[in-house]
């Protein structure tokens, strides 16, 4: 039986665990607390509102603009762009990023470590855009909420990078399924759209997340998900054709909102105040005859999927809603987009559905399937994620049924929305040989371990001149490199090989033929013979990405992992080497190794096989 000491349970030893790529007990772990800490987080933000709305809107529903005299709901867009421009005006640039966009961000730049700034913003601007009647939802202020959340834990426990990403993954996925209570689209929109890859070491501690994040919202909200559902069933297999042209049209749609949306750039030499009041008085001018078009808009789908919507409403909120959130966005509002275009896209597809009973008045389906369709389907397009959509749509209708007509409409939109319009996810602004950062292979190897995981630990530090007798001590521990620590700062630390030194002392040892050396002999380690690397600090808890970047410099040999977090107490931990992070993404198959040893991949083994 194995037996388990105290000291395997340090804090210490669970950040070396998590440092390698197979840690799913503690993520898992992890995973569940970050879920409660989300789900905690989510509820807080959801209460923050109805406490706001109790001040002025009937029964203090967030979403009863309906009931609002028309000069009062037109004020609220105004009020809401003053109080966030004045309030944000005031910070940097980089304070101003908020929601979905700036939680990729941090990750894919910062290792998913957030500012606490942007994270207390994202509070108030959230509760004003929503209150105020803007176009917004709460979905966007929820994944950066729980995801900040989420990571500042990890932060908090000196945890390495590489579990600092899969808590930004938690985060997101417990703030979806707290706000949705659908656990499994959450898991599916963290993987997809955020973390961008799966794998089963991200998969797990995900899932645990998501449901410990639903677990806590239906303890305070109930089991039943945000959107009442009738029951929808796909009357016969003639709709499928305009399903099809359902999903084109959904496409173009959802290509035109990331079109519009993207309008910011040119829009960045007209002055702030300008722009916030431009973004606010259009939703003012709309709201005064279609309040629909404000905050959330879960009501109006709700009424859609009822069939109590008429058609003049439908129509302003597909062309009015799509391009005021666009618009805010645009303008350098930072609304949340998520909610509304489930709201435009269950229009757009409730329009759809009306055409499809003029064309087919006995064979055509309820238009409230078409509505749940047209969901799925400006989701899938706009995010450029079809397995969320399909998530949602599953868990948010309970009918398998479903699936099949949902699949060909998502896909097909999602097509459109790409090769017709060009666009490729709202949320995806950087693009590398096609490919984003986070998406690019290596980079996503290298980024699910940290530098402890392959790190040389063997090693110890010497002054440059040192006597025998030293050098023959240093030896003793069997280190594999000497790290060679020099007179001023602005001199590169250096690092030597072991072996390197110890053939000098045997060869020196031989020209001595027995003799006594010079008491005063000194071995200039920067002068006996030997490759020396060049080294640059990096830290206990970046990833193999991290080292790898840092490596692309070709003056640089290796990295030295300085431990510690008081500047005067800092140590060295270990060196890695290109060799090193070679040969963790590299596969050698056994019966293909050279029979010598000789790892021609291996900067190491060439340095040593020159060198001999």
């Amino acid at each position: 039986m194995a037996r388990f000491s105290r000291s395997d349970f340090t804090l210490e030893s669970f950040r070396r665990q998590l440092a390698n790529v197979d840690a799913l007990p503690q993520l898992c772990l992890l995973g569940l607390v970050s879920g409660v800490i989300t789900g905690a987080v989510m509820v807080a933000f959801r209460l923050l509102l109805e406490a706001g709305a109790a001040l002025y809107m009937t029964d203090g529903d967030p979403e009863a603009f309906e009931s609002m005299a028309p000069w009062l709901r037109a004020l609220l867009p105004m009020l809401a762009v003053t109080l966030v421009g004045v309030l944000l005006y005031r910070q940097k640039p980089a304070a101003r990023k908020l929601g979905v966009g700036h939680v990729i961000e941090r990750l894919t730049y910062h290792q998913g470590r957030f500012p606490l700034r942007n994270w207390l913003n994202q509070w108030w601007v959230g509760v004003i855009s929503v209150l105020g009647g803007l176009s917004a939802g709460r979905e966007g202020p929820a994944i950066h909420l729980g995801a900040a959340a989420a990571s500042g834990l990890g932060q908090q426990l000196r945890l390495p990078n590489n579990s600092l990403r899969v808590l930004v993954a938690c985060g997101t996925a417990a703030g979806i399924s707290a706000s949705f209570n659908t656990p499994i689209a959450g898991v599916i929109f963290a993987m997809e759209v955020v973390m961008m890859e799966y794998t089963i070491v991200g998969f797990m501690p995900v899932i645990l997340a998501s449901s410990m994040g639903a677990v806590v919202a239906q303890l305070v909200y109930g089991p039943d998900p945000a959107i009442g559902i009738p029951d929808l069933h796909l009357r016969s297999l003639l709709d499928l054709p305009w399903i099809l042209v359902s999903g084109v049209v959904i496409g173009l749609l959802a290509g035109l909102f990331v079109r519009v949306s993207r309008l910011g750039p040119r829009l960045e030499q007209v002055p702030m105040a300008l722009r916030f009041t431009l973004a606010g008085g259009s939703v003012a001018a709309v709201a005064w005859w279609y309040p629909q078009v404000q905050g959330m808009g879960y009501d109006t789908l709700q009424a859609t999927l009822s069939g109590s919507v008429t058609v003049d409403v439908l129509l302003a909120v597909v062309i009015g809603k799509l391009l005021l959130t666009a618009g805010t966005v645009a303008c350098g509002i930072p609304v949340s987009i998520i909610g509304p275009i489930l709201v435009i896209g269950g229009a757009a597809g409730a329009l759809c559905g009306l055409a499809g009973q003029v064309l087919l008045p006995t064979q055509a389906s309820d238009p409230a399937l078409y509505a749940m369709l047209g969901m799925a389907a400006m989701m899938g397009a706009v995010l450029q994620a079809p397995l969320a959509a399909l998530m949602a749509l599953l868990e948010l209708t309970h009918t398998p049924s479903i699936m099949l007509p949902g699949m060909l409409a998502v896909v097909v939109a999602c097509l459109t929305s790409r090769q017709l319009t060009g666009c490729d996810g709202f949320f995806i602004n950087t693009v590398r040989y096609g490919l984003h950062p986070l998406q690019q292979p290596l980079m996503q190897a290298l980024s699910r371990v940290s530098v402890p995981a392959v790190m040389e630990r063997q090693l110890v530090r010497t002054e440059r001149m040192i006597t025998p007798d030293q050098a023959r001590h240093l030896l003793e521990t069997n280190p594999v490199w000497l790290v060679i620590e020099r007179s001023s700062e602005e001199k590169p630390v250096l690092a030597l090989k072991a072996v390197e030194l110890a053939r000098w002392l045997l060869e020196h040892d031989e020209t001595l033929q027995g003799k006594e050396p010079p008491e005063d002999e000194l071995i200039d380690l920067l002068e006996i013979p030997g490759q020396r690397l060049e080294l640059a600090p990096i830290g206990l808890q970046a990833t193999l990405s991290e080292a790898f970047l840092k490596l692309q410099d070709n003056a640089l040999g290796a990295l030295y992992v300085v431990h510690g977090y008081r500047p005067k107490q800092r140590r060295i931990s270990g060196i890695i080497t290109r060799g090193a992070i070679e040969r963790y993404y590299h596969y050698t198959d056994p019966r293909g190794a050279d029979t010598h040893g000789n790892d021609t991949h291996d900067p190491d083994a060439r340095e040593k096989n020159s060198s001999v």
